[in-house]
């Protein structure tokens, strides 16, 4: 679909979105991603120009169907993949891509650390998606060098940088945040630093004791990021890795060098998001959100969770949807998943398919509780379906239908179920949804009262006509 739309662009010095928004020109992308927000053209560009909203789109990556992170649009939910070096290949990860979009993923970034082809793993996977594609660069930066971290150069990591960009990456995890000063900050927390770009950034900055090659060499990562469209993901290599750890000195100094960032990649013309934190209490979530605001200038926000408690190994799916739902009421602008995996391994298909839904539902509850218009159609709608007993109709409206139409038929599995007033909670003859009050009966109650007044109806028999 957009092989037309960039053909006109290659060559450009600059064919970021936000360039072209600053310029009053509504780009292809821009009309597509209003459509399907059903918002005006020009709010997108004006969005997009001012840095609230990006529109992550790699001119390499022509098979994209255009989408928007920011405040003005839905609340957007990333899904994680990417082959370890112990486990997985192109082939599963293409599969868990294909999963991903399938339960509604936004954005998937590869997070491919070794034990593969990284550029095969990566081409794969961005000849498959519809969807953008994010990569983190120092993973492979490090692989190149095969992990010596006296041998990686601030070149190695521009390199890999570019290649990504080549490829057709949407957008990149790029620590730049982490400062050398930075690092004396970590002191007294329990879990250190929990990134592993930042642990490679830490690494890299204390066995050469020279500054973050990434913050020094920031203006040239702009250069090749405008000739692509790549869009600037800044990482918090100092996010919290545990509620001890939350909002601590470490992870507000690396915010505000990510604002002076995101301000030097906007005088370039180039798009950024910022990342957020990972373990944050419930009371504190409200505050990360609008200081990243204040120190980033309103960029988008994409965190991941937030983690609400680290006392459930085997359910930071849940944990972390918790934080991420209060994340995006408050302005975050879109989710990175957790998987029941968390902490524990490499995650397979079916924990794709579980920590998408748990997002998806916290991306959707925010939207209503931001009242977004039309956010809360689809619930109407299936409520009225559930009240109907329209079962067949409830499983479509589901965000999982498949796991929906499970649980329905693993004790009512006979299509003549699928008309029934009734599931196997409440069984037939008692479900409260059956007696069918109307609006009718409910207008001549109210009648009945304002006459005999409700306190008068009080053990007093009235017959039909009453």
């Amino acid at each position: 679909m957009r092989a037309s739309w960039v053909q006109s662009r290659r060559g450009q010095s600059n064919v970021s979105q936000m360039h072209f928004a600053r310029q009053g020109v509504v780009t292809e992308e821009m009309v597509y991603v209003a459509r399907r927000e059903n918002l005006p053209e020009t709010l997108v560009m004006e969005e997009v120009a001012r840095g609230r909203m990006v529109i992550p789109a790699n001119i390499n990556h022509e098979n994209l169907e255009p989408m928007a992170i920011g405040i003005a649009s839905k609340c957007k939910v990333n899904a994680n993949i990417g082959a370890s070096p112990n486990a997985s290949d192109a082939e599963e990860e293409v599969k868990k891509l294909n999963l991903a979009v399938k339960y509604g993923a936004d954005t998937v970034m590869d997070l491919s650390t070794g034990g593969v082809n990284l550029d095969d793993v990566r081409t794969a996977i961005i000849k498959a998606s519809p969807v953008p594609i994010g990569t983190v660069p120092v993973y492979q930066a490090l692989e190149s060098v095969h992990g010596s971290i006296e041998r990686l150069s601030e070149d190695d990591f521009l390199h890999i940088i570019e290649k990504h960009c080549q490829q057709g990456v949407d957008y990149q995890t790029i620590h730049a945040g982490l400062l050398i000063e930075h690092l004396v900050k970590v002191k007294g927390r329990i879990t250190g630093i929990v990134s592993r770009g930042g642990g490679i950034l830490a690494q890299w900055m204390l066995y050469h004791h020279r500054q973050n090659p990434l913050y020094t060499r920031f203006d040239d990562i702009c250069e090749i990021f405008k000739r692509y469209d790549c869009t600037f993901s800044l990482g918090d290599s100092l996010r919290p890795g545990c509620q001890h750890d939350a909002s601590d000195a470490a992870q507000l100094a690396e915010l505000h060098t990510l604002g002076e960032l995101t301000r030097r990649a906007w005088e370039k013309d180039i798009q950024v998001m910022v990342e957020g934190p990972g373990h944050v209490p419930m009371d504190q979530i409200e505050f990360n959100v609008k200081k990243q605001m204040e120190e980033c200038n309103e960029a988008p926000f994409y965190v991941l969770g937030p983690l609400v408690t680290d006392i459930a190994p085997g359910y930071d799916h849940i944990t972390s949807a918790i934080g991420a739902a209060m994340a995006g009421w408050h302005g975050t602008a879109m989710l990175c998943y957790v998987t029941p995996k968390e902490h524990l391994g490499l995650p397979n298909a079916d924990d794709v398919r579980e920590g998408l839904i748990a997002y998806k539902i916290a991306a959707h509850a925010a939207d209503i509780a931001r009242h977004r218009p039309g956010a809360r159609d689809r619930d109407d709608e299936l409520s009225r379906a559930r009240y109907a007993f329209d079962w067949n109709k409830q499983f479509a409206l589901s965000l999982d239908p498949e796991r929906a139409k499970q649980y329905h038929d693993e004790t009512l599995p006979a299509d003549i179920y699928k008309q029934a007033e009734f599931c196997s909670m409440c069984g037939p003859k008692h479900c409260p949804m059956q007696t069918k009050i109307t609006d009718e009966d409910l207008e001549g109650l109210e009648k009945v009262l304002e006459v005999k007044g409700g306190a008068e109806l009080s053990g007093v028999k009235m017959d039909k006509a009453e």
